[in-house]
């Protein structure tokens, strides 16, 4: 029997699993150099599927050497026009030119492959995925019931973050460190599980990195040059709590269900914010909502009823795109990061979706101030209404972001007032942080800090302003909330003034301070 496989049998190792079982005992294998040639090239750029492919063929090298098999490679190198083409089919086309020369069986298992085989005359085993034989993956092992993370680096003892939410221990698995050998062995067989297992498919992939989601599940396969040595790392969720295990259940219930809002979820990693976040998803479909995700990577455990979006062609503005179309009453965005991710999240929420966005931050103000620089500083509180701090698995802080015109506090005079949104606590009602434009600054004032602090502020933007103007030093000397005193050398108080005191008139106007300008030596 002679069979040609093609890269998939190959890269999945479904020809070498049939040899094992004795079905192509005494088979002639003839590999197509155009395979060797496609594995080499994912290979050099990293990609454990390459690494993958070249282990299987080494496999098939032993048990030619114990006579189970005849192996050869023939057919002709593909040029690098053709392995440029190879995403149009140019490769496919030399792997089945090898089964046609030698009247020989093709196996693959790519569908489209085979079909386009079948077209072709040539006589074709089409391997389907095997599902029954899926069975615990030898990373499991590593993890226990309250195992949430398990990082394993070659030359590096393997170790776990185990315990609680909020109460993670990092421990040490075993004595033995890891070895290049057995990472790639779990590596690959977590690449064929992605590949035959309905719940798992590879996330992402450039060189040096792969990750894959297995169920629920998230692991990182890392090598070089992108990483400094083999490195596998898995991550799943230990806990899946309703919105009823959290204090203002209530509250927070009623204000989800009463309009769509702009709610951020911040939190220090690992604290529990994904877990929230699909607590408040679960809980809004459950009440008649249609609720959809965006996640990169998908890791979120919700129920089947919400779907789960990627990057569409890695681009996240391009998945809100489709969003927009389906119109869901709110939609999970884990987690926001670059500007990008800020600005699809704000786009939406101003066409009217209720958004629930995922943020990294120590502080509940951070959140807020992640905004700044990144959408109009006027429409945060119409994006973001409210924050919900998450630390060690329990909501800590949640704050109302309003939006008013008033005199910023520690100001006093009535010319001073300005757009300012009060970033106000939801348990006690009161401000804690007020931010509003001071000249051509954002600022985020404590409202407990009061005049002396602003005072600062404003002793700067002032000496900022007038030393465009004055070629000499400049002093200032804030003396009330709303008035200062500029101290210059002589030859350059008139620069100052203006002509009719038109210059400082403008400057009073853009600073919203009154000022006096003294000679220096007054």
């Amino acid at each position: 029997m002679k069979l040609v496989p093609d890269t998939s049998v190959i890269i999945d190792g479904r020809i070498t699993a049939k040899i094992e079982r004795g079905e192509f005992d005494g088979a002639q294998i003839l590999i197509p150099e155009a395979v060797v040639t496609e594995l080499e090239a994912q290979a050099n750029k990293g990609r454990d599927i390459g690494f993958s492919g070249l282990e299987e063929l080494k496999k098939l090298n032993e048990m030619a050497k114990k006579g189970k098999i005849t192996l050869e490679y023939t057919g002709e190198i593909p040029t690098l026009e053709q392995i440029r083409l190879a995403s149009r089919g140019a490769i496919d086309a030399i792997i089945r030119a090898v089964a046609v020369q030698h009247k020989a069986i093709f196996i693959t298992s790519d569908i489209v492959q085979s079909e386009v085989a079948r077209a072709k005359g040539l006589e074709v085993i089409y391997l389907y995925p095997e599902k029954e034989e899926l069975g615990p993956l030898s990373i499991q092992k590593f993890f226990t019931d309250d195992t949430m993370f398990v990082l394993l680096k070659s030359r590096v003892r393997p170790i776990a973050k185990r315990g609680t939410v909020g109460k993670m221990q990092l421990v040490k698995i075993r004595d033995q460190p890891c070895t290049d050998k057995e990472l790639r062995e779990i590596s690959h067989e977590v690449l064929e599980r992605a590949k035959s297992d309905p719940d798992g498919f590879i996330e992402f992939e450039k060189k040096g990195v792969t990750i894959v989601q297995l169920g629920s599940m998230r692991i990182a396969i890392a090598s070089p040059p992108f990483s400094d040595g083999m490195e596998i790392t898995a991550v799943r969720p230990i806990a899946k709590v309703t919105l009823d295990t959290y204090r203002f259940c209530d509250e927070l219930k009623a204000r989800l269900v009463e309009r769509q809002r702009g709610i951020v979820v911040a939190g220090p990693p690992g604290a529990g914010k994904s877990t929230f976040a699909a607590g408040v998803a679960e809980f809004l479909q459950k009440s008649g909502y249609v609720v959809k995700t965006m996640e990169s990577p998908r890791d979120l455990q919700v129920p089947d009823e919400i779907t789960q979006y990627a990057p569409l062609e890695n681009d996240m503005a391009a998945t809100a795109d489709i969003l927009l179309l389906v119109r869901p009453d709110y939609t999970i965005y884990d987690e926001l990061r670059k500007t990008s991710d800020f600005r699809v999240f704000a786009d939406m929420r101003l066409a009217g979706v209720g958004m629930v966005g995922v943020v990294h931050s120590n502080r509940a103000i951070d959140a807020v101030q992640r905004l700044i620089g990144r959408v109009e500083l006027g429409i945060i509180p119409q994006i973001v209404d409210t924050v919900i701090f998450i630390n060690m698995g329990e909501i800590a802080k949640v704050y109302d972001v309003m939006f008013k015109v008033k005199v910023p506090n520690g100001m006093v005079e009535e010319d001073l007032a300005r757009p300012v949104i009060d970033v106000v606590d939801f348990e006690s009602g009161r401000t804690e942080y007020e931010i509003y434009s001071y000249g051509d600054q954002v600022v985020v004032m404590p409202v407990d800090t009061l005049s002396k602090p602003a005072w600062s502020l404003a002793e700067k933007e002032i000496h900022k302003v007038i030393s465009k103007y004055a070629r000499g030093p400049v002093d200032v000397l804030m003396i009330s909330d709303g008035k200062a005193i500029v101290y210059l050398d002589e030859q350059d108080i008139p620069r100052i003034l203006g002509k009719g005191g038109k210059n400082i008139d403008r400057i009073e106007g853009i600073l919203g301070i009154s000022i006096d300008v003294c000679e220096r030596e007054d």
